[in-house]
């Protein structure tokens, strides 16, 4: 490893002696703290498992294209023991819903939640899967915030796309959270038989209120091809507001 030279004053190279290995280089620096960073890291990510996400009523505004198909929605989300009455759907591709497509909006709403331990105000969010805690890396800090690099491994994306994915977070000084991850592709690379992906970028961002964090924003683009002659162009987006958080009944 090349060794640094640090330019001190005089008076600052006495102080700094004091506290520092003469031959100190900035990766042995980061090195040392990075242990503090992936227990930080750990710390939000279980913050965020164990927050009971059925207590918060929020707002979801969903876009979606897909080779030039686009669906938007606006929908509702309440805390309420009947998995019936937890979601409205407010909005469907720019105008009022009919009472035949909210049935079939609540009908998908139910049959998701009966697919999860929880139920869909889960937002399919797995920190824990996307983020390799032993992998992480500082790459830059501020006065406000730590960013890290880090592997990444989606089931998803299959074997393939193992070593062509990069992931960075960023991490609040201030609020002790991880408020943004961003994923993209390196290469090219098949998450299936004949299919090729060229450009992937998937986002997440979020805050935190009453110690809880929430998403903000989570959003998809990938670009490809499949069979060599279809082109894959999608892109997705859903942000969320109007975070509430409702007291459980007695």
């Amino acid at each position: 490893m090349r060794e640094t030279t640090l330019t001190l004053t005089l008076w600052f190279g006495y102080f700094m002696a004091l506290y520092l290995p003469l031959k100190t280089t900035a990766a042995d620096l980061i090195e040392t703290e990075i242990p503090l960073y992936k227990k930080q890291v750990e710390t939000s990510i279980k913050q965020f498992e164990d927050m009971d996400r059925k207590r918060w009523s929020f707002k979801v505004v969903r876009y979606e294209d897909e080779e030039g198909d686009v669906t938007t929605s606006t929908e509702v989300y309440t805390p309420n023991e009947d998995k019936f009455k937890r979601w409205s759907l407010l909005e469907l591709n720019g105008k009022t819903p009919t009472q035949k497509q909210i049935k079939k909006f609540i009908k998908k709403k139910v049959k998701a939640s009966k697919k999860k331990d929880d139920d869909s105000a889960n937002y399919s969010i797995r920190l824990r899967e996307l983020i390799d805690i032993d992998s992480l890396n500082l790459t830059n800090e501020n006065e406000t915030h730590k960013t890290m690099s880090f592997d990444v491994y989606i089931e998803k994306l299959g074997d393939d796309a193992i070593g062509k994915l990069d992931g960075e977070l960023t991490f609040s000084k201030h609020q002790q959270y991880i408020d943004s991850i961003q994923i993209t592709n390196n290469s090219e690379f098949s998450p299936v038989f004949s299919a090729s992906i060229t450009d992937f970028k998937l986002v997440f961002k979020f805050k935190k209120m009453k110690n809880a964090i929430l998403p903000v924003e989570n959003s998809m683009d990938m670009k490809g091809s499949f069979a060599f002659f279809t082109e894959i162009d999608e892109t997705s987006n859903e942000r969320y507001s109007d975070y509430v958080y409702v007291e459980p009944k007695e």
